[in-house]
């Protein structure tokens, strides 16, 4: 067989900057694999540098990214600028629609919203202490957003909307799911936190889909419950599953993004599972790592 029948991967570095080094430590490990490289793009974002690799290769995805794994930490620990390199499956770089699926609190958003709750029923450090254990995955998520409901008991409902005057996009997430939409893609977000604040943000991006936990409200006060089934780490896995079923789109096109341990389902059922300044244990389980602040750098996992 000749390279050209091969699968097609894309290898994406990307950093506040990409020393020479980095990339030719990257190269030749792809070159070392027996992979032939067939294309070369650079782009430039808003405090970020890519390059990407197309290549043809058919020594199978996990050995590929062995071998680029293995240059990026020789790199880095040559004294490289830091830098973090991804090898996207072929799936992701062949045409077709693909779905992007991520979380909200600390991914789309740079906030916790529950924690600007509580800090109206002054419970914001508690509430917080909480939320940090849960998202490293020390505490089951939907025990833990129960008992931080439950601080918000009282509170009249009107701090909702205040909270949603609050709320500060991600660098990057509005460029990238405009990107994303323009293109033809599909874009949807799941969360632990609550559709009160959440629906009037997903409206104005106009994603495709959106899903996240109801705060109990009678006669104007929070109730300090959450209403029907949580959304934690398995009914994020099921949204993506779900949404991608009715829009038709195969699973091996779907790309998740979230930074903590109840997103761990959704990363490991999409075709590439991305940690976005994740905790330690996301990171280890995902399939790229991207620890610059700007979220748009997803657009690049995918040729759009």
């Amino acid at each position: 067989m000749s390279p050209e029948s091969f699968p097609e991967y894309s290898v994406v570095s990307y950093g506040r900057e990409l020393a020479d080094a980095y990339l030719g430590k990257v190269q030749q490990a792809v070159a070392g694999t027996g992979a032939h490289i067939v294309e070369l793009e650079n782009a430039r974002g808003n405090g970020y540098v890519v390059s990407k690799l197309f290549v043809t290769y058919d020594g199978g995805l996990d050995s590929l990214r062995s071998a680029v794994a293995a240059a990026a930490r020789a790199a880095l620990d040559g004294g490289a600028a830091p830098a973090q390199s991804a090898v996207v499956p072929a799936s992701l770089v062949e045409p077709g629609r693909k779905l992007l699926v991520m979380d909200v609190d600390s991914t789309l958003i740079k906030q916790e919203v529950i924690e600007l709750l509580a800090a109206h029923a002054g419970r914001e450090a508690e509430v917080a202490a909480v939320t940090e254990a849960a998202m490293r995955g020390e505490l089951d998520f939907a025990q833990s957003l129960h008992a931080r409901v439950k601080t918000l008991a009282g509170l009249p409902e009107s701090v909702i909307a205040e909270v949603g005057t609050r709320i500060e996009l991600s660098d990057g997430a509005e460029e990238l799911v405009k990107a994303f939409l323009s293109a033809g893609h599909a874009v949807a977000v799941v969360s632990g936190g609550f559709n009160q604040v959440l629906a009037p943000l997903a409206s104005a991006l106009e994603l495709t889909f959106a899903r996240a936990n109801e705060l109990g409200v009678e006669d104007g006060l929070l109730t300090g419950t959450v209403r029907g089934e949580v959304v934690d780490r398995a009914v994020k896995a099921r949204s993506l599953r779900e949404w991608a079923g009715e829009l038709d789109i195969r699973l091996d096109q779907t790309i998740a993004v979230g930074d903590g341990a109840n997103d761990l389902d959704m990363l490991a059922a999409a075709a590439l599972g991305v940690a976005f300044n994740a905790k330690p244990a996301v990171q280890a389980a995902a399939d790229a790592v991207l620890n610059l602040p700007s979220l748009d750098v997803v657009q690049h996992f995918v040729k759009l």
